[in-house]
């Protein structure tokens, strides 16, 4: 059943600039939607990422957002119906592109598909519940719940701290392995390690200009109906760019970091070292041969209640590809 209300009086005039607006962002959104979706599944056998599918899928939900947005006000202008029901998707969606936004972020500042594999067991508990509370205090906030907007910042203010906090785990252990792969001459980890830490230095300065432009909108005294539009405006632009840039941090690094995807498959709570790596070169028919044992090619194998000191890294470079590079 469908809701709807008649205008008799009309919509306001200093909204008509929102249905242009809504429309224009859409077309960006969607297109960026479009661009990241294909440019994942075009680098995925260079470097299969759970990560980039994941931030991939907050466009789509933007740009539902938008459409949705658009086809509200232009009905209410052009055909005298606003349908509370098309409202209510406008509000839904934008809930949840802002989670689905700060999960990313939790994502990110973990080091999932980075620094290690997947999240452990408690790591994932964690985030769920954190990402549970952030929407159901965005529910609350814009259905102007009263004690809402209090919770929204306390809620704000545990959700940055656990971001930046993580974010400087990762700086640490990042220079940790710097050091080690220095000082014990590891140099074919150097170029990975040395790209994740860059990334995580560029997301966490994008990490404060998020902070404070949350912060800033948060607390914005101008309700007024007349400057709605350049609000909306600023809003936008501010969040796709934000996004981008982020999305272009971590976009597939496979091919600028060729050993990006050697990393343990859980974060590692002790002391975190680079373990030695050797080079070995067999012929076609040894190569062969040896594909068809279970060995798990550039992942550090540790033996039997081993630990990391003791762990081996082996890196194998396919026969025929190093005979080509030595002829060309």
């Amino acid at each position: 059943m469908e809701t709807s209300a008649t205008i008799d009086d009309g919509v306001d005039a200093c909204y008509k600039p929102l249905p242009p607006l809504y429309f224009a962002f859409m077309l960006i959104w969607g297109f960026s939607a479009i661009s990241w979706t294909f440019n994942t599944y075009a680098n995925s056998h260079f470097q299969p990422n759970k990560l980039q599918w994941m931030l991939a899928s907050v466009p789509w939900i933007k740009a539902l957002q938008l459409s949705l947005s658009f086809l509200f006000w232009y009905s209410c202008f052009y055909s005298n119906m606003c349908s509370l029901w098309m409202s209510f998707g406008v509000y839904i969606m934008g809930v949840l592109f802002q989670t689905s936004a700060f999960v990313s972020f939790f994502l990110i500042s973990h080091g999932y598909c980075i620094t290690c594999h997947r999240l452990s067991l408690s790591e994932r508990r964690t985030m769920a519940l954190l990402g549970c509370v952030f929407y159901l205090t965005l529910v609350g906030y814009r259905a102007s719940v009263p004690y809402f907007p209090v919770l929204l910042l306390f809620n704000y203010l545990i959700v940055f701290y656990v971001i930046f906090n993580h974010i400087s785990q990762n700086l640490m252990d990042l220079r940790d392995q710097l050091s080690f792969i220095e000082d014990e001459d590891v140099q074919a980890m150097r170029d990975a390690v040395y790209t994740k830490y860059i990334m995580f230095k560029k997301f966490q300065g994008a990490m404060h200009i998020v902070a404070v432009s949350e912060l800033a909108m948060f607390i914005s005294m101008d309700s007024s109906v007349e400057s709605y539009w350049i609000r909306l405006l600023v809003r936008e632009w501010a969040q796709f760019f934000i996004f981008m840039y982020i999305g272009w941090i971590f976009r597939s690094q496979q091919q600028l970091a060729p050993r990006f995807s050697v990393m343990p498959v859980l974060r590692s709570k002790g002391v975190s070292a680079v373990p030695p790596i050797y080079s070995i070169e067999m012929d076609a028919e040894t190569f062969k041969e040896f594909r068809k044992h279970e060995w798990h090619i550039g992942v550090p194998t540790l033996p039997f209640k081993g630990s990391l000191k003791d762990s081996v890294l082996v890196v194998i470079q396919q026969p025929h590809t190093y005979s080509s590079l030595a002829n060309s």
